[in-house]
């Protein structure tokens, strides 16, 4: 598509000559003055504006205004005969990419509207990663509707729009770390930079030159000046996952920078001003480690301000559905496949499964289920015995049936019948005959068997 331009100048003959320059590239529309400028940018979407500074009635920078406060704003160079310094510094805080001076150089100004248009592209770039970003981490794109994980999201609109420091705590695997991502995305900060730092994945050192950055010279190995992650998320959000991990020595320049605001890098003496607000993660009880002399008590009341705790999923089972459902139709989309449908058996069964691997644990499923897929479904039988509460052992007690779960005293005989039954049903995908074979009895007795237990059935009869 050619771009398009506008040129905005009150000499004739100057817009004109201008036109017939660049026709031959551009799409190229003239006005005479501001308001005809403002009548076709009403009427019409620009890709660069060029226009004169001086002209009858309004200026050159109140075009400027107006172009810049479209929603999809052109890119804008500044023309003029009365070139100086501070003309081009007041167009340039208007938000003019470039200015020219009279009479235009065309080579010039060929130069600078694809250098124009290079920065349009840039900006709308920018724009849909940032809708992006807003639509994946939104506080309403968190996926569930069960009431311990609407009370986080309800404390999470409230504090997001705040400067307050923030304690998300949870198991591995909750999504503290999308948590933090979405209280951004949130803020007045969204537009700033999000930097997430693994506390736990580096060693004492490491992790101090990551969050302070260092001088040159400052330690064996630092041959330039390096930036921390602090000063990396001056206006935004520093989120630290694994806060429990750090050791005292980064727990007390912390504790100085929620104090003071301000870093040193390691092997500096000049504090640095910042603008970061801390988000801090773990999946251990901070009050513990302060009593235990692990964690310093003043640092836990200072990040302990606003404190989120993240339900594991076993203690929100009614929004295991919704998250398969969404894992499944990404990693569908992801390896070209059909969606992957669950059957209601199966759906029963991993609801009743602890996910001790949470959120996470679920999404690898998901994973694992729609590129290892048999069929279009996922079915009771489709599932490891992890899932139904069954150990995977060396022997089984009968030929080709998993014996039960290893458990305390108070399993009875009953109890394991029942096991190997529903095993050897499952093992069988419903086939009453074989299922009899693999229990070693007769198909009549595993009939007044299943009569008996008719909840273990998972036949079609």
């Amino acid at each position: 598509m050619v771009p398009s331009v506008l040129i905005v100048d009150d000499e004739k003959h100057t817009r004109e000559g201008l036109q017939q320059a660049l026709a031959e590239n551009y799409d190229v529309t003239v006005a005479a003055n501001a308001d005809e400028a403002f009548n076709l940018l009403d009427a019409q979407p620009f890709d660069v504006v060029l226009t004169d500074l001086r002209m009858p009635g309004r200026s050159g920078l109140k075009v400027i205004d107006k172009a810049l406060a479209l929603a999809n704003r052109p890119a804008v160079l500044m023309m003029t005969a009365y070139g100086n310094i501070d003309t081009a510094v007041e167009a340039m805080k208007r938000g003019a990419v470039d200015f020219l001076t009279k009479p235009v150089n065309i080579e010039r100004l060929e130069v600078l509207i694809q250098r124009a248009l290079k920065t349009k592209t840039l900006e709308v770039e920018v724009h849909r990663l940032h809708e992006r970003l807003d639509e994946k981490f939104s506080l309403e794109g968190i996926i569930g509707t069960s009431q311990v994980l609407q009370d986080v999201i309800e404390r999470m609109k409230l504090v997001a729009p705040s400067r307050a420091t923030i304690l998300i705590e949870g198991e591995s695997g909750t999504g503290k770390e999308l948590i933090a991502q979405a209280i951004h995305q949130a803020s007045p900060r969204a537009r700033a930079p999000f930097v997430a730092v693994h506390c736990a994945a580096l060693s004492e050192n490491l992790l101090e030159s990551e969050l302070f950055g260092h001088e040159r010279g400052s330690f064996t190995g630092a041959t330039e000046r390096r930036i921390g992650r602090f000063e990396s998320a001056d206006g935004g959000t520093l989120f630290l996952d694994e806060i429990g991990e750090i050791s005292g020595s980064t727990q007390v320049k912390l504790l100085r920078f929620l104090e003071t605001k301000s870093v040193e890098r390691v092997g500096g003496s000049k504090p640095i001003e910042l603008d970061v607000r801390l988000v801090a993660a773990t999946n251990r009880t901070l009050e513990q480690l302060v009593r235990e002399g692990k964690f310093r008590e003043d640092l836990f009341f200072r990040l302990n301000v606003v404190r989120l705790t993240m339900p594991p999923l076993r203690e929100r089972t009614e929004d295991i559905p919704l998250l398969l459902a969404h894992f499944i139709k990404v990693f569908s989309e992801e390896n070209g496949v059909p969606l992957l449908t669950v059957e209601p058996g199966a759906l029963r069964t991993l609801q009743s499964y602890a996910w001790p691997g949470n959120i996470r644990e679920l999404r690898n499923f998901c994973e694992n289920a729609v590129v290892l897929r048999r069929g279009g479904s996922l079915t009771e039988y489709d599932l490891e015995p992890k899932f139904r509460g069954v150990a995977t052992p060396a022997s089984a007690s009968a030929p080709g049936v998993p014996a039960p779960a290893a458990a305390g005293p108070s399993l009875s005989v009953e109890d394991n019948e029942k096991h190997l039954l529903r095993e050897a049903l499952l093992k069988a995908r419903g086939n009453r005959t074989k299922a009899a074979e693999l229990m070693g009895v007769s198909r009549r007795t595993l009939h007044r068997k299943i009569a008996q237990w008719p909840e273990l059935d998972v036949t079609d009869k």
